[in-house]
């Protein structure tokens, strides 16, 4: 856990060095050069455009659109992610046990006890790190984003509901959502896992993240935030249902007792 939270926090960092790189005043067009703006960048600023083309010129349906287009493309690794997740749900008892047999904090009993960890991921085909890959993906496409539309003139003028797409949300709306609706996310991603007190801690933390980004970034990002995460909150319905029903339904048994 120890090195999921030190791997979003170097997330972080590095969209914070990339949102402030020097290319960020400069019009992205089909003439930019550089691995970042000709692969990224600029296709996301083309999809976008060509699409509000085919929305009636809308760029708020569009990045909607392109969204929910993005989470399709990147949905099998969802779906292992989540399968990964499952999997380390049902190993929790040996991990427990492991714990217990390797008690002593000394060097060598704690070095035995990662060996035989790792082991136990293995024989079941576990990753510790998948709760993280949707994270690292997601990263470059939403610094991407921030790319294409404050560089794009046409995205970055145009308005959408109550905001402009280049700006921040004047009510603090979205941030809010996106904030919620990454908890819900999230609280639904570890159903049915025992939860410690460090993945309580990145149960808030998370949110708490994606609120203060959303306050000072552009309303199109909490946009994309917002209509990523309702989208995986209804895949993770359909592909976890059945665990995120029986705690309520253990919850309401212990009510009538």
């Amino acid at each position: 856990m120890k090195k999921r939270i030190l791997l979003l926090f170097g997330i972080v960092s590095v969209f914070l060095l990339m949102t402030g790189c020097s290319q960020i005043n400069k019009p992205i067009t089909a003439e930019s050069t550089g691995f970042w703006n000709e692969y990224i960048v600029y296709p996301l600023s083309w999809l976008i455009v060509h699409m509000a083309d085919w929305l009636g010129g809308s760029f708020g349906l569009s990045i909607i659109v392109v969204t929910i287009i993005v989470r399709l493309i990147i949905l099998p690794l969802m779906i292992k992610q989540t399968k990964s997740s499952k999997a380390m749900q049902a190993i929790q008892p040996e991990m427990e046990a492991l714990k217990k047999k390797y008690s002593s904090k000394d060097q060598k009993t704690q070095q035995l006890l990662q060996q035989e960890t790792m082991a136990l991921f293995q024989k079941h085909g576990v990753n510790p790190m998948a709760g993280c890959f949707p994270l690292i993906i997601q990263m470059p496409i939403l610094i991407g984003f921030y790319h294409a539309i404050s560089r794009t003139r046409e995205i970055a003028q145009d308005n959408f509901l109550w905001f402009d797409l280049g700006d921040k949300d004047p009510y603090y709306i979205l941030p809010i959502v996106a904030g919620i609706t990454t908890f819900i996310q999230q609280k639904m991603m570890m159903a049915g896992n025992n939860q410690n007190p460090q993945m309580a801690m990145m149960l808030w933390m998370m949110p708490i993240m994606i609120v203060i980004f959303a306050f000072n970034f552009p309303a199109a990002l909490s946009l994309y935030w917002v209509v990523g995460n309702i989208f995986t909150i209804v895949q993770t319905y359909f592909i976890k249902g059945p665990e995120l029903k029986a705690p309520a339904t253990g919850k309401a048994g212990g009510a009538k007792k």
